[in-house]
């Protein structure tokens, strides 16, 4: 067999059937790739499996560090959040997946790629459009869009059947009430059961869903504080009481710093991070979202480390960012939150967004700390080196003369409110 594919593998039932359907269909090496950005226990055994289900080879790409310092924090440097709810968590991985794929792909020699996202779905433009970026040449195959993988799998009950039938190690249900997709910024859940708006996914029966995060109503009773170190935009420390057994517990390293903090790598903040929020119960959005393709789309998402690190962020920002950037930085939040969540990571209008984002951030160092509590995460304090808040300005106590003078601000008001009064005296002649 002359012809190579590496398709996108997670070793569930879809990418299974997949990975033997195209070697049947293509008569073709299929080389089953998955990438590991934080989906935890799910790897388990991947790679066996994907040679069981016919791979020639399985690669695991470890892609975590990767994934938390060079798309979540300059995401988060952005402030982007998709319709004021999503935090984009499933949207931010799939240009490093297709990335980690294409490199993949041009060490084996293939010239094709496959995924298993749907036609009504957002995925499959995400993982294109960044193949279209990264590697023009290589030819994308996307079954659900062929009418013949279509006719074979009409549902999930023929996969379940083929499966069987062929022998393929996977372990299904007919039965699955929603579909997951986890990572190390969120775990997303839609479809099934979670297809009908009005059904109320917060309701104690539906508490078993949820993996990274308990329940407002069940989080301690007592509140957490946490502080967290800024540099340029990004985490660089964290401190809190019981920091050594949590990164015991999560098998991360740090490094002692000034000022008591623990320095730590972006996977680290993030993995420490999605720790301490979904103890509390921060971070669980459900919401009816507009997907790229046109439909509205109902998902449930759980991103505890990443409410947390938007809101520590907006914090620091409040303090060291000069109101004039920060209004232009805030004005292209939705554009670049849609140019993610519709698949234009590597496209140069994000790219030249992102530049002014890193020049926005350069002042944005010091140490904000919150109280978390029931799914809140709650200011409780912030100081930086760099702060533009001078308290002799802004005090109602008067304060210095020399530094505000409120005399000014009667010229100030008079010629600002200059067009008003013009416009009102025209619209009084009328």
């Amino acid at each position: 067999m002359s012809k190579k594919i590496v398709v996108a593998y997670s070793g569930g039932l879809d990418t299974s059937v997949l990975l033997f359907w195209l070697k049947k269909r293509f008569n073709a090496e299929v080389i089953a790739y998955c990438a590991d950005v934080g989906q935890g226990e799910e790897l388990d055994g991947l790679e066996e499996k994907a040679l069981s289900t016919g791979a020639s080879k399985c690669f695991i790409g470890d892609l975590r560090e990767e994934f938390a310092s060079d798309f979540i924090f300059p995401m988060f440097q952005a402030g982007a959040i998709y319709e004021a709810q999503y935090w984009l968590g499933t949207s931010i991985a799939r240009p490093l997946i297709t990335k980690g794929m294409i490199e993949v792909a041009k060490d084996e020699g293939a010239s094709m790629l496959a995924h298993g996202a749907t036609g009504k779905g957002n995925d499959q433009v995400r993982f294109e459009l960044a193949a279209a970026s990264l590697a023009p040449e290589m030819e994308m195959i996307a079954p659900w869009r062929m009418a013949d993988f279509r006719a074979e799998f009409p549902g999930r009950a023929e996969m379940i059947a083929y499966v069987e039938k062929e022998g393929i190690p996977v372990q299904a249900s007919a039965a699955k009430p929603y579909s997951m997709d986890r990572n190390l910024l969120h775990i997303s859940f839609e479809s099934g059961i979670l297809e009908d708006p009005w059904y109320d996914a917060s309701a104690k029966e539906c508490e078993d869903m949820y993996i990274l995060s308990k329940s407002p109503e069940t989080a301690p009773d007592n509140p957490g504080y946490l502080q967290l170190l800024f540099h340029r935009g990004d985490v660089v420390g964290l401190l809190f009481d019981g920091i050594e057994e949590v990164m015991n517990e999560l098998g991360v390293k740090g490094q002692q710093g000034d000022g008591g903090y623990t320095r730590l790598s972006p996977y680290a903040v993030m993995l420490i991070l999605n720790h301490l929020g979904g103890m509390h119960g921060i971070g669980r959005v459900d919401m009816v979202e507009n997907r790229f393709v046109g439909m509205k789309s109902r998902g449930v998402y759980e991103t505890p480390g990443g409410a947390i690190l938007y809101y520590s962020h907006r914090q620091m920002e409040s303090l060291t960012m000069d109101r004039e950037v920060m209004h232009i930085r805030d004005s292209l939040i939705p554009k670049y939150a849609e140019l993610v969540y519709n698949g234009f990571w590597f496209a140069p209008e994000r790219e030249a967004i992102q530049a002014l984002v890193t020049e926005s951030q350069k002042g944005v160092s010091g140490e904000v700390r919150v109280k978390l509590y029931k799914g809140n995460v709650i200011a409780a304090g912030v100081k930086s080196s760099r702060s533009l808040y001078s308290e002799d300005v802004a005090t109602m106590e008067g304060g210095s003369e020399e530094a505000y003078n409120q005399d000014d601000a009667s010229g100030f008001i008079r010629l600002n409110g200059l067009r008003l009064r013009t416009a009102a005296r025209v619209d009084g002649q009328q």
